[in-house]
């Protein structure tokens, strides 16, 4: 009876496996192909534009600074493949009237056809305390259309730098658990994931085993994907345990720091 069932297992197994290229979407040729990145002028948005110019992409860049997209452009340039290639500069707030980003849009493909890759690195992370933060902070297959929702650790960026001017000691101790990033290296794996299809796209042994621990009901590029998430969220959980446990304990060691402060400043 044993046998019956490991022989049934692997034989379900192998038909996963059979069955997985049939589901999963077919990888992006970024030769040729128009990428438009939204924060394109600096930080993991340029990276990533570079990545994709590096292996033939045209490239359009969205930004709200003139200047800094010029400068941008300029950077990437450097990193053609071939004399056809085009980057164009579009300068825009996407957070502003939506009319204009879809005008922004119909401009890049009239000029460089139509869009094949969508990136969106526009925009920063407020850092602060959920009671300190105003409302008005808070901003909420069938076209062969893929997404791929990227997880980017701590990045040396300048939104990052800007980040931490604000972030909480509590925030700023948690983060610096680990290592902080090189924009570059955060670009090629979003890159790669994108063309690939990938819905999750992490870094690092940490960034997978978040991805895989908060997928919910997220859909998944693989039977592989899967199964590798339903075989390893008992182990991810374990982890994680420890890693909660050492950042609760880093939140009330600030506690009691901030009241020992207030207490001796009442006494003084």
């Amino acid at each position: 009876m044993l046998l019956l069932a490991a022989a049934f297992l692997v034989a379900f197994v192998l038909l996963l496996y059979m069955v997985s290229p049939l589901i999963s979407p077919k990888p992006l040729a970024l030769p040729g192909a128009h990428v438009v990145v939204t924060g394109g002028s600096s930080g993991i948005g340029k990276c990533i534009a570079i990545e994709c110019y590096k292996q033939g992409a045209f490239i359009t860049l969205v930004a709200r600074n003139e200047d800094k997209l010029l400068q941008a452009k300029k950077e990437i340039e450097k990193h053609s493949v071939n004399d056809k290639q085009v980057v164009l500069c579009i300068s825009v707030d996407v957070s502003q009237d939506y009319s204009q980003v879809e005008n922004v849009i119909k401009q890049a493909q009239e000029k460089l056809g139509p869009v094949d890759m969508l990136v969106n690195c526009a925009g920063m992370s407020l850092a602060g305390k959920f009671e300190d933060l105003e409302v008005s902070t808070f901003e909420v297959k069938p076209y062969n259309v893929y997404v791929t929702v990227a997880y980017p650790p701590d990045t040396d960026t300048p939104g990052f730098a800007e980040e931490n001017k604000t972030k909480p000691l509590e925030t700023r101790l948690i983060s610096e658990t680990t290592s902080v990033c090189k924009p570059e290296q955060v670009a090629k794996q979003i890159v790669k994931d994108a063309i690939q299809g990938n819905f999750n796209s992490s870094i690092g042994s940490d960034g997978y085993m978040l991805s895989s621990l908060t997928c919910g009901m997220a859909p998944v590029t693989s039977i592989t994907e899967g199964l590798q998430q339903v075989v390893t969220m008992g182990l991810f959980r374990t982890i994680a345990l420890f890693y909660l446990g050492s950042f609760d304990s880093i939140v009330r060691r600030c506690m009691m720091q901030r009241a020992k402060s207030e207490i001796a400043d009442k006494t003084a």
